[in-house]
């Protein structure tokens, strides 16, 4: 049977636990340095997944910034950016979206099993749709990755996402930012969602780095023995 991907999950949130503001502008939670940080951890990565809904409201790229880093990875026998994934309930998803037309790296899209059939004629050019189940089931989507060569697969959001993977006990390391300002709003949304996570009073995620990058702190966790210094 193959191991399923190092899962690593990634988020940046303000001190109150914020991801983003209730405004359409786009809140910005880190500085240059770790942003530079996070191209180099995307760098080492097979694949980075986001969900759905952060394909719409963000529209990323999902690609290496750095030339020197998209060289060592070409040098080493791989493409020069990680695979892109998107899992997805209805496939409310363009495909003009900067996530499908950015890159020449594959693009996979994890759907529900009712929306597949809509999915395929929708995204069937532009990416590569697969079952994820009724309802949509990480562990198969991971099951998946690891089929298709994935090893280590970087999550970054958003909080549906996260919370899945942390509510399944599906996630190997968080690496949190936070950023030195607060939101101060409940109808931004949250880094997780309300949910019965493995780590509580009882069972404390250990902490394994502390890092001041700038104006910001980064936190690392070990949430598996799976976890890769």
């Amino acid at each position: 049977m193959l191991a399923r991907p190092y899962v690593l999950l990634s988020c940046g949130m303000s001190i109150d636990g914020y991801v983003d503001s209730p405004s359409d502008e786009r809140l910005l939670l880190s500085n240059d340095a770790d942003f530079d940080r996070v191209d180099e951890v995307r760098a080492g990565c097979d694949a980075i997944l986001v969900g759905a809904g952060t394909v719409r409201v963000d529209n990323p790229r999902l690609l290496i910034r750095d030339e020197s880093r998209r060289a060592a990875r070409i040098a080493g026998g791989l493409p020069p950016d990680p695979v892109k994934v998107t899992v997805t309930g209805a496939c409310d998803l363009d495909p003009a979206a900067r996530f499908f037309t950015l890159g020449d790296a594959d693009k996979l899209v994890y759907c529900a099993t009712p929306a597949l059939p809509g999915a395929e004629e929708k995204l069937g050019k532009v990416a590569t749709v697969v079952d994820g189940g009724e309802p949509l089931d990480l562990d198969r989507v991971l099951t998946d990755l690891g089929g298709r060569g994935v090893r280590r697969l970087m999550v970054e959001g958003g909080g549906t996402v996260h919370t899945g993977f942390l509510t399944a006990g599906l996630a190997d390391e968080l690496q949190l930012v936070v950023a030195p300002f607060f939101v101060g709003d409940s109808r931004a949304p949250r880094f997780v969602g309300d949910g019965s996570f493995p780590w509580g009073p009882d069972r404390r995620a250990r902490l394994t780095e502390v890092r001041q990058i700038g104006d910001v702190v980064l936190l690392r966790y070990a949430l598996s023995d799976r976890y890769r210094d």
